[in-house]
């Protein structure tokens, strides 16, 4: 079982940003840049395994994980990775997997100290535990995810311009040689002509911003809905941690419900779709 830390106050042994990134790149061999890139829960599952041989599958990992829901997943095995070794530490996902440069940096400093009391020294390859997986640094959460690519409409009305450009270089007719005395000469001035394509620049700039902004709410929505949902399932969690023996069995059955992975949920669909089937033809078959 593991040992646990409670202490997470800042103290001299405390490292700093960059110092913790190198040491999670130097025991994994990975390429992070930030901290905040540890909101894809990738390392620390892998923490555990080096940790505490058996208790997570690696397979399971999403270690090229660059959405949302996949930090989520992995997380989801992290936590129930803890519960197989009595970690006590509550695991606060729904801020970790923001990417917030504060609420990784907090987390990291624990786990650290988690770390220091619990390493027996032993080697460990991370590569090969992998088992193959390339461990892609997640992405930078701070970029952003809605930028257009900006047009200049100057350059874009260049042709125009290049238009106007080729009619005042046209080759001039010849004209005689000698002119009367009178006639000046007027100064050939290029007419501007007016750039068609603008005004549709326009409109489809003015069309990419109204999508833009429709998906930016639905995003919000879908954000605060999964955010509901999930404080939900963290309320059953901690209500399935308080309960005592004599509901063991199926506290459980639910938190193996709370903590399957995608895979396991997809194998459990297709057999229950499967005995459906079989169902159907004996039915069929003695009808």
């Amino acid at each position: 079982m593991a040992v646990n830390v409670y202490s997470t106050s800042i103290t001299q042994e405390t490292m700093s940003r960059h110092d913790i990134t190198a040491w999670v790149n130097d025991m994994f061999c990975l390429n992070y840049t930030k901290v905040e890139q540890l909101s894809s829960g990738a390392a620390y599952c892998q923490f555990m395994d080096l940790l505490f041989p058996g208790c997570i599958s690696l397979k399971k990992v999403k270690f090229q994980a660059k959405l949302e829901h996949e930090y989520i997943h992995n997380f989801k095995l992290l936590q129930a990775s803890f519960k197989r070794m009595n970690v006590d530490k509550i695991i606060p996902v729904e801020k970790l997997v923001k990417g917030r440069f504060q609420d990784n940096l907090d987390f990291i400093q624990w786990f650290k100290k988690f770390f220091d009391a619990n390493y027996d020294g032993k080697e460990y390859d991370p590569v090969a535990a992998r088992q193959g997986q390339d461990a892609i640094p997640p992405p930078d959460p701070g970029e952003q995810i809605f930028n257009l690519p900006k047009k200049s409409l100057h350059a874009a009305s260049s042709p125009t311009a290049g238009a106007s450009r080729s009619s005042s270089t046209t080759p001039k007719s010849s004209t005689p040689t000698s002119r009367p005395s009178s006639a000046k000469k007027i100064p050939t001035i290029a007419t501007p002509i007016p750039a068609k394509g603008e005004k549709e620049l326009e409109a489809q700039v003015t069309q990419l911003t109204e999508q833009m902004n429709t998906l930016k709410s639905a995003l919000e929505g879908v954000e605060k809905e999964r955010d509901y949902y999930f404080s939900k399932l963290r309320e059953v969690e901690l209500l399935c941690q308080d309960q005592g023996e004599e509901n063991a069995p199926f506290v459980d059955r639910l938190m193996e419900v709370l903590y399957a992975s995608e895979e396991q949920e997809g194998a459990e669909l297709a057999e229950g779709d499967a005995e459906e089937v079989g169902e159907q033809v004996h039915e069929e078959a003695t009808g």
